[in-house]
């Protein structure tokens, strides 16, 4: 999701939640995103993978950014759509695991524990850098379209 304050652009990334993530901020952040199965729609997935990381339905017109393949190996596609949510009450879904490790007690955490809007440079820097291209990607989808219906002045 990407917005445009003036003649700023912004975008949407959202924080891993979990023990892990806890203290990491620079290059942990991404845009949200989930696993697909075989057979399963592409688009479909992001829009439901978005829902659950947010609790917000992302609604308009998607425009494909593509695929890039991060550093572990993992693919991701990714689609670009204007909009605007508060993201200090999203809703994420949540997972269980052990924690602390082999202390047999099982944590819920969330998926993702935070969200923010954030320039496309400040982006840059806290997107997991595998990621770095889609924001690019979405840099040139945006230039030729200087307002768009997340518009807010």
């Amino acid at each position: 999701m990407y917005r445009r304050r003036g003649s700023d652009l912004e975008v949407l990334l959202v924080h891993p939640g979990g023990p892990f993530w806890r203290t990491r901020d620079l290059g942990a952040w991404s845009i949200p995103k989930g696993e697909m199965s075989p057979g399963e729609d592409a688009l479909a997935v992001a829009r439901r993978e978005f829902e659950e990381e947010t609790g917000v339905r992302a609604e308009g017109t998607f425009e494909d950014l593509g695929s890039i393949r991060q550093k572990g190996g993992k693919t991701v596609r990714a689609w670009a759509v204007a909009g605007d949510l508060d993201p200090t009450a999203i809703r994420s879904n949540t997972f269980t695991m052990e924690w602390p490790p082999g202390s047999g007690r099982l944590e819920e955490f969330p998926e993702v524990d935070r969200a923010a809007f954030f320039s496309l440079d400040q982006a840059k820097t806290r997107i997991n850098p595998g990621q770095v291209p889609l924001l690019e990607r979405l840099a040139q989808l945006c230039k030729g379209n200087p307002r768009d219906e997340a518009t807010s002045s």
